[in-house]
């Protein structure tokens, strides 16, 4: 099969790419309206990008009728904003947080999900959450418009709230102990407790 995404339309095409790119981890997003009300959204177009200086990145895509999601409407105004990694316990939490509530309205109060604050930043994080990135706004880059576009948000870590509970003997975080659920296509995921190990040949 040979798919040519410049005849695709965006939602055939968004439907192929989160089909095949696989896993993908799931930054929950936790930000704050001028006002300080709080917002929860998940997002599984997430990655590291570098450590020097230390980033990373999450791509909302555009709502159905081709506006920003709420979590972009925070940034650009409060720009900070915590990435929460869900485990498996609290993937059901997650995906409750994916529902489309009015701007304004917290996810944290909507569906009782327990906060913390934060060291450095203004919005709060997931109390729960085995790690926790604050975050502040590096750069965002709009891709596209109408829906199915998006912003793409890189932010620059500067703390890591990380629970003592999901690291391993050496002191370094062990993936079944973080036991984080990543998407898959459609509505399934996988989680990190299936693991397997090679060594690099520039480590030999």
């Amino acid at each position: 099969m040979l798919l040519d995404f410049s005849a695709l339309s965006p939602r055939d095409a968004y439907q192929w790419m989160v089909g095949t790119i696989l896993p993908r981890p799931i930054a929950w997003v936790s930000t704050v309206a001028p006002d300080g009300r709080a917002n929860l959204a998940p997002f599984s177009f997430f990655q590291g990008v570098t450590a020097n200086p230390p980033t990373l990145l999450f791509v909302p895509v555009n709502n159905r009728e081709g506006g920003k999601k709420d979590t972009v409407r925070n940034i650009e105004l409060v720009p900070e904003f915590v990435v929460n990694l869900v485990p498996h316990a609290l993937a059901e939490s997650m995906n409750r947080t994916a529902a489309l509530l009015p701007y304004g309205e917290s996810e944290f109060e909507a569906f009782g999900i327990a906060t913390a604050p934060s060291s450095r930043i203004r919005p709060p994080r997931v109390a729960a959450a085995p790690v926790a990135f604050e975050c502040t706004l590096h750069q965002i880059v709009p891709i596209g418009t109408g829906p199915l576009a998006a912003n793409v948000i890189f932010g620059r870590i500067l703390v890591a709230h990380v629970r003592d509970d999901v690291l391993g003997p050496d002191g370094a975080p062990d993936a079944r102990k973080l036991d984080l659920v990543g998407r898959l296509g459609g509505e399934d995921y996988t989680t990190t407790r299936d693991t397997f190990s090679m060594v690099r040949p520039d480590r030999r």
